[in-house]
């Protein structure tokens, strides 16, 4: 059931109709007042300390970070990971900034830009936010970046530009607002390191609901 229907739905079930034009304004209004929460101290810094500051909090969140210095770097840095790991084949985005390189140094590697499928092993995607305050990466889903490349393989890629990395979560939700001001997005995902979980005995396990490697390609302001 699609989430059209289910709200229309829940409208029968409280015999509403659909919104009005002036109640669909009244809620835009809503959201345009929203007031930030409070900003906790520590990512109340300028741009290079929320920059180091996002480093060290995603570091102890167990993600790997690979520092490149051009956008063109970003081919042959992820071949070499993914040879390192004797990966075959690599599922990815097809954001306008990816397809505009050259990947012919992945060589024998097959990048196909595809929603992910069980028994996939390695992803690579772009991140709209890097949140210095818990080391987050905010990605939303959108037709040429399905939110199933962000969970199913067991390794997830990431290119983040230090541009995009900002202290807090209210800084990251107002750049996603910004960036759609009339229409959310579907999905919005926050990702702190790889996946994990203690659930069971108290013993942690990686990947228990996701990838088990998050690999952050860091895009460095020069």
């Amino acid at each position: 059931m699609s989430k059209a229907e289910i709200l229309a739905n829940i409208r029968h079930g409280l015999k509403r109709g659909a919104a009005t034009e002036a109640q669909r304004e009244a809620t835009l209004e809503r959201i345009r007042a929203h007031k930030p929460t409070i900003i906790p101290k520590r990512s109340q810094l300028d741009q290079p300390g929320q920059i180091q500051l996002f480093r060290e909090m995603a570091s102890a969140a167990a993600a790997e970070l690979i520092d490149i210095q051009s956008l063109n770097q970003l081919p042959s840095a992820v071949a070499a990971w993914l040879n390192q790991h004797q990966f075959k084949t690599l599922v990815s985005a097809s954001d306008e900034c990816l397809n505009q390189l050259d990947w012919s140094a992945l060589g024998e590697i097959n990048r196909e830009q595809r929603v992910a499928r069980s028994g996939d092993l390695a992803s690579l995607t772009t991140s709209m936010a890097g949140i210095a305050e818990t080391g987050t990466l905010m990605l939303y889903s959108r037709p040429e970046s399905p939110t199933t490349l962000n969970f199913l393989p067991d390794c997830h890629l990431v290119l983040l530009k230090e541009s995009d990395i900002v202290g807090s979560y209210e800084d990251a939700w107002n750049r996603l607002r910004e960036k759609h001001p009339n229409s959310m997005p579907r999905t919005v995902n926050m990702i702190t390191g790889p996946s994990r979980s203690a659930d069971i005995g108290q013993k942690l396990q990686m990947g228990a609901h996701g990838p088990c490697v998050l690999v952050i390609f860091i895009l460095r302001d020069v």
